[in-house]
């Protein structure tokens, strides 16, 4: 759960910079290795709410501290994919395209984060916040792109509004799976994370403002026939993917980016030598609430 201090500190308690129109915002002032106090903890929560996008320079994070940060906004959660060893996630797991003998690793799950998605969502519950702390980044590229679901939903039409609100999207690893063309979800996959019905305008839980709630993730929507739901999608994937409604991240060694899943979708961008460059993001994912 997210703590109630998200909505009593002033953002102002934090030296935040606004980068983008959509929502994205540098802090400054603040060491992330160094354990927050109560009231650091609340300022950043409100920062948030006002900046889903938050970009903390200079960090040098180890992984127990970034789990220790981390920590202070919630349950921490792992991974239903597995490393390309067969090993589970850690709950601070490595994204990286190199392995240590400096060859290219198995891409197969990186794949799927090239596709628009909001982190978890075929959870029951799904995220609150991921947090990724670069240690290694390409000379150029390797960009991650980040779209304010809010803005995108406040641009729809009177006519798509009506039509969409009150529909429901089911999402699904398995579906994640099929429509990033990535591997198959397993038995145990399918087993542990069933299909699960979130709203297609979600309404975020402190600051009220609704947005679309979608991406690769997503099975169908209920209630629709098979065309008409995946015809409806794609517009929807083709609107949030605007311009106007995106934030792109060029990614600086020692960043922490931390972002609000609950109304942003985000993706990778492959956009560099990834058999030459190592691109090395350490990820955490904070349990959220269930969508309403």
């Amino acid at each position: 759960m997210v703590p109630d201090t998200a909505k009593s500190a002033p953002a102002s308690a934090l030296a935040v910079k606004p980068l983008s129109s959509v929502g994205a915002a540098e802090v400054e002032g603040i060491d992330l290795s160094q354990d927050l106090d109560p009231a650091e903890v609340a300022a950043v929560l409100a920062a948030i709410a006002g900046n889903p996008v938050l970009i903390f320079r200079n960090q040098r994070l180890s992984k127990d501290r970034q789990a220790r940060f981390s920590g202070c906004f919630g349950e921490l959660e792992g991974h239903i994919a597995r490393l390309s060893d067969g090993r589970t996630f850690p709950t601070v797991h490595t994204l990286t395209n190199l392995g240590a003998d400096g060859s290219l690793i198995n891409m197969d799950v990186a794949r799927l984060n090239w596709f628009w998605h909001t982190d978890k969502s075929y959870h029951a519950v799904p995220a609150f916040v991921t947090i990724l702390h670069a240690v290694e980044v390409p000379p150029s590229g390797g960009d991650t792109q980040f779209s304010d679901a809010r803005m995108a939903y406040d641009a729809l039409t009177p006519g798509m509004k009506a039509r969409i609100d009150g529909l429901r999207a089911v999402h699904d690893w398995v579906a994640s799976r099929i429509n990033s063309g990535t591997s198959p979800a397993t038995a145990e996959q399918r087993r542990t994370r069933p299909p699960v019905s979130h709203p297609l305008v979600r309404t975020h839980p402190d600051t009220g403002r609704k947005s679309l709630y979608l991406g690769v993730h997503v099975s169908h929507i209920e209630g629709l026939p098979q065309a008409e739901s995946a015809a409806l999608l794609a517009e929807l994937t083709d609107h949030i993917g605007q311009e106007r409604f995106i934030y792109t991240h060029g990614w600086r060694k020692g960043d922490v980016v931390m972002w609000d899943n609950r109304c942003l979708l985000h993706r990778a961008l492959p956009n560099y030598e990834i058999a030459r460059h190592p691109r090395v993001l350490n990820r955490t994912v904070v349990v959220g609430t269930r969508p309403r």
